[in-house]
């Protein structure tokens, strides 16, 4: 459940939200993603008003209650500031009317305050709450973007995939999460990864402890989420199990992260095989590919033609 003292909480200084009455309501249900000025409603039209959405009233709401008498302003806001609206905020810093301070704190509405203009207040409001309200689960793995692409590495408990990471950060790679990733749903049918604990970009080395690798090798070496473009599983390498040399593109290849089909890459892994070099061929392949270019498939048509040339030839 998505509260109003949560969005003010964790995004209430990058609003630059400042409440200034019904404070009691902050624990007010916001059940939608969305926001929206009045507008017509405030004409005493309400047949398409949606009453469950944050209200942003700007400059042109300001100054149409401002040019209403008293006693019709008290009833259009009335009609509008209805049980199911979990917050009002005026934006451009202008000062609420008293009208819609009261009711707000009588009816137990939070009212905010913001400096930002009214379409950028809406738009940072919609791109907050699509992000607070979309899909998310909480996977194992580190994430990993290696030549800009977004690699999720898992593996056994037991293998170090701390260590494969702190490889590719000394090569100049770029941390998002280790050990737990948040992994959420956007528009545009992708899936993007985030560190899921605070403090970010720490990493636990067997031997060593919390290493802060911000601090270690630099801000340039982390960031702070990214889109997962695949996922590798490292597994230790089994002598009697058979591993396809050529990489086909069957259904066993892909994985679903929150019904987003991602390549998925087996990377059997034994002593000996450098794993951050194998990582970083994986990363540039699937770049390769991204760009219609696959290096298995060209293989495979060489030798089917020069098979094919061969047979002609023995005719």
């Amino acid at each position: 459940m998505y509260r109003v003292r949560d969005l003010f909480e964790n995004h209430g200084s990058h609003l630059g939200l400042e409440l200034t009455a019904g404070k009691k309501g902050m624990d007010r249900r916001i059940k939608v993603p969305e926001a929206q000025r009045p507008g017509l409603s405030l004409s005493g039209y309400l047949q398409s008003h949606a009453a469950n959405r944050i209200l942003v009233f700007g400059k042109v709401e300001v100054e149409y209650l401002r040019h209403l008498d008293p006693q019709t302003r008290v009833e259009r806001l009335e009609a509008l500031l209805t049980p199911q609206v979990p917050a009002v905020i005026v934006a451009r810093r202008y000062l609420p009317p008293k009208e819609l301070k009261a009711l707000c704190q009588k009816n137990g509405i939070p009212l905010f305050r913001t400096k930002i203009s009214t379409m950028n207040l809406l738009s940072r409001l919609t791109l907050l709450l699509t992000g607070e309200f979309a899909p998310t689960l909480h996977c194992k793995g580190t994430l990993i973007e290696v030549f800009g692409v977004g690699i999720l590495i898992q593996g056994e408990s037991n293998f170090r995939k701390s260590e494969v990471a702190l490889g590719l950060i000394e090569r100049g790679h770029r941390l998002v999460s280790d050990d737990t990733v948040k992994v959420q749903k956007r528009e545009g049918g992708y899936v993007e990864g985030f560190c899921a604990t605070v403090p970010r970009h720490q990493m636990e080395v067997q031997g060593i402890g919390m290493v802060n690798v911000a601090l270690l090798y630099g801000a340039v070496c982390v960031r702070n989420e990214k889109s997962i473009d695949l996922v590798v599983q490292i597994e230790v390498w089994q002598d009697a199990q058979f591993y396809d040399r050529m990489e086909a593109e069957a259904d066993d290849d892909f994985i679903t992260l929150l019904g987003v089909k991602l390549p998925y890459h087996v990377l059997p892994v034994k002593p000996g095989r450098d794993v951050v070099l194998l990582l970083e061929t994986i990363a540039l392949n699937h770049r390769l590919r991204r760009m219609g270019y696959n290096s298995d498939q060209e293989f495979s048509d060489k030798v089917l033609e020069l098979t094919s040339s061969k047979r002609r030839q023995g005719s």
